[in-house]
């Protein structure tokens, strides 16, 4: 888990279940903040379940991000929460990729 530097462009964040997920989240903010010119992988794999302050803490980094011109993406997202993101109509929004592989790759191939 935690937040790695990809490349010299990517922010990769490998997310905890709830409810260490709002705080990687509220760090992964601080990272793009602090690195400023980058784009953002978030993987899902570990997490089954979002909560509501986690949706908006997600809504929030892709207005920082988008703001500036930059991606987020999200990949390996479970079933039940890209049902979340639909039933909230939240998956017209966000990026979701199958894999952190084609995350990274949709990333470097714009870049």
């Amino acid at each position: 888990m935690g937040i790695q530097n990809w490349s010299e462009d990517i922010i990769l964040v490998d997310l905890p279940q709830e409810p260490e997920l709002g705080d990687e989240l509220k760090n992964a903010t601080e990272a793009v903040r602090d690195r400023g010119d980058c784009e953002l992988v978030i993987d899902f794999s570990n997490v089954d379940i979002i909560t509501s302050s986690s949706l908006s803490k997600l809504l929030k980094l892709r207005k920082l991000l988008g703001d500036c011109g930059h991606r987020l993406v999200f990949c390996s997202v479970a079933p039940a929460t890209k049902g979340i993101f639909t039933i909230t109509g939240l998956d017209g929004i966000f990026e979701i990729v199958d894999d952190k592989f084609v995350a990274l790759a949709s990333l470097q191939m714009v870049g």
